[in-house]
């Protein structure tokens, strides 16, 4: 299990990226406003399962690496920091527009379901952020990597997944805020980049126990 001292930073980090609008929530909101809360709703399930393959593909990827050597402790370290500042830098520079709503032509649920896992699955985004975000909070000297990987992609996948289905419930509010809030939507650009930048720096000087 993850070590509780590593627990609730991650708790708090993983809380404030969870509420940062990206392309699944943005998602979530467009098949809400569209179709009502159900598919809505639907669209956040299939999200969560995209990122729990994601959490399976870090999960044993990493493992792998980290039994290794030490090169590869660090070539996931550097790289993970190094991404992490970069998308520090996107959220700066984003615009007001970038997390702008797309209305969508109504569809099945089984078919919002499957393009919310797709929206997730095939972002090659995710996969670097959870690549990048979930190993610096294991400690390899407190048991299996892959089960501490699997723990916290799970905490990190129910968070997503509460958020995005409150944002499923309350479309109509948050669809109207994200639209029509220019100032809004840079302060959370900007505190998406703080958090980023935090994270980085915690990985960047993290030592491999």
């Amino acid at each position: 299990m993850p070590d509780f001292s590593n627990l609730l930073p991650f708790l708090a980090a993983a809380l404030a990226l969870n509420l940062t609008p990206g392309a699944d929530m943005t998602y979530v909101i467009a098949r809400s406003a569209t179709q009502g809360r159900s598919a809505g709703i639907a669209a956040s399930f299939g999200v969560a399962l995209g990122s729990l393959a994601h959490s399976l593909l870090a999960a044993f990827g990493v493992a792998a690496l980290l039994a290794q050597s030490e090169a590869a402790f660090i070539a996931i370290k550097v790289g993970g920091a190094l991404y992490l500042l970069y998308l520090a830098w996107k959220a700066i520079r984003a615009s007001a527009a970038a997390i702008a709503l797309k209305d969508l032509p109504p569809v099945s649920t089984g078919r919002v379901f499957a393009e919310g896992a797709l929206t997730n699955l095939l972002n090659p985004k995710v996969a670097l952020f959870i690549l990048a975000f979930l190993p610096q909070f294991v400690d390899p000297a407190r048991g299996s990597v892959i089960v501490q990987i699997l723990v916290l992609g799970l905490i990190f996948n129910i968070g997503g997944t509460t958020v995005n289905c409150v944002v499923a419930i309350s479309a109509g509010a948050a669809a109207g805020m994200l639209r029509g809030s220019e100032r809004f939507a840079r302060w959370l650009n900007r505190f998406t980049a703080l958090v980023f930048v935090g994270l980085a720096l915690r990985l960047a000087f993290a030592e491999r126990r």
